[in-house]
């Protein structure tokens, strides 16, 4: 008999929760399009403007500013444009300014042209390096526009946390606007939209245990919005056209419902998880090198190299012995290479790295089963003569 499958790789999506299932199914028989002013129309509206509430209160922002798109990645092209509105009146945005380490969502720089981006370089340790954001700022030609920065809260491979509040600072000391990648902090760390004091934040649905294909741009306020990126029929107060997927959304608002609550306990196992994790490893494998371990880390995530050991024939190994697991960001088709996040760390990246990321559903034993299988892994590839 096959053993059980051990899914160990939260961070590239979570599964769907019973709350989430169970709401979307009742909003897949609502008949009616949201933006009908009929009754089965106003149903269908409510369920949408409950889960934006929902929304909403995972950062303490106000509902009205919550955008539902069909993903992350779709939010992220919708704020990353040249062009904004202040009220009625055009805002020109002159240049766009990323860390090297962001989601590719981001790294692509959405409507920039490529001579309109700058990358921000990270410290050794891998945060954002906040000197050198300072120096581009200052160097920044407001007559062009204002610069718009693009930093993330928690990385999605190391799951290092980023300094984004200090960055918030600078950012707005040159009068410029903060976009922050919150996908992988939702749900694992605290987050409230003023003291955060970005201008806009991004979300996914399939991250916090709702469904794929659902996400949102949460603003700071009413008056400073992007250029609609999808024009139609003014869904979204006109900022996202098209008729919302009232039964994703409907799933989005729940799975933010369960990450606002219990926050330090849930934490606090699965951080004794991730620890049980890594002694183990260390242990079967003392060469074993963990990626941003000397720096805050959320709770779940461990990113790490086998030297010796191409990432890819690690991956393989794991899931030919029924664990799911990562080779970095699983954003690229399915493509395993080189970290783009170690290299923007000055890491040798030629080996690539693994990540395991654990779960309100991982248990002891599926993390003892994943030391053990590592440890059998680490010893043939001294066997095979592949240690370094």
């Amino acid at each position: 008999m096959a053993k059980e499958r051990i899914y160990l790789d939260w961070n590239a999506t979570a599964p769907l929760m019973a709350a989430a299932r169970s709401v979307m199914v009742d909003a897949l028989a609502l008949t009616g399009n949201p933006n009908s002013v009929h009754a089965e129309g106003r149903a269908a509206r409510a369920v949408i403007e409950t889960a934006r509430r929902e929304v909403a209160s995972l950062v303490g922002a106000t509902s009205a500013n919550v955008i539902f798109t069909a993903g992350a990645t779709e939010a992220a092209n919708l704020a990353l444009t040249p062009s904004y509105r202040m009220g009625k009146a055009p805002l020109q945005i002159g240049r766009l300014y990323v860390s090297a380490i962001e989601h590719p969502a981001v790294r692509e720089a959405g409507r920039f042209a490529p001579e309109q981006l700058s990358e921000i370089p990270v410290t050794a340790a891998g945060l954002t390096d906040l000197a050198a954001l300072e120096q581009l700022l200052a160097a920044h030609d407001a007559t062009k526009g204002l610069p718009l920065v693009a930093v993330m809260a928690v990385n999605n491979e190391t799951g290092i946390v980023q300094p984004f509040q200090e960055a918030a600072a600078i950012v707005h000391k040159f009068g410029g606007l903060l976009l922050v990648d919150a996908v992988q902090a939702a749900g694992r760390i605290p987050l409230d939209m003023e003291e955060i004091g970005a201008d806009f934040l991004i979300f996914s649905a399939h991250k916090l245990g709702g469904p794929k294909g659902a996400g949102a741009l949460i603003a700071r306020g009413e008056t400073l919005m992007p250029a609609p990126l999808i024009r139609g029929g003014g869904q979204e107060k006109g900022h996202r056209a098209g008729t919302e997927n009232v039964a994703a959304i409907a799933g989005f608002g729940a799975a933010a419902a369960w990450a606002r609550t219990g926050l330090e306990a849930r934490n606090a196992a699965i951080g004794a998880l991730r620890d049980r994790l890594e002694k183990g490893m260390r242990k079967v494998a003392p060469d074993l090198v963990i990626h941003g371990e000397t720096v805050g880390r959320v709770a779940n995530t461990s990113f790490f190299t086998l030297p010796g050991l191409k990432a890819e024939t690690g991956q393989i190994a794991f899931d030919l012995e029924g664990i799911a697991v990562s080779a970095g960001s699983a954003c690229s088709s399915g493509k395993v290479g080189a970290s783009y996040v170690l290299t923007a760390m000055g890491r040798d990246a030629k080996m690539g790295a693994l990540r395991i990321s654990l779960g309100v559903d991982t248990t002891p034993a599926e993390i003892d089963r994943a030391v053990d299988i590592l440890g059998r892994i680490a010893g043939r590839r001294k066997l095979a003569g592949e240690a370094a």
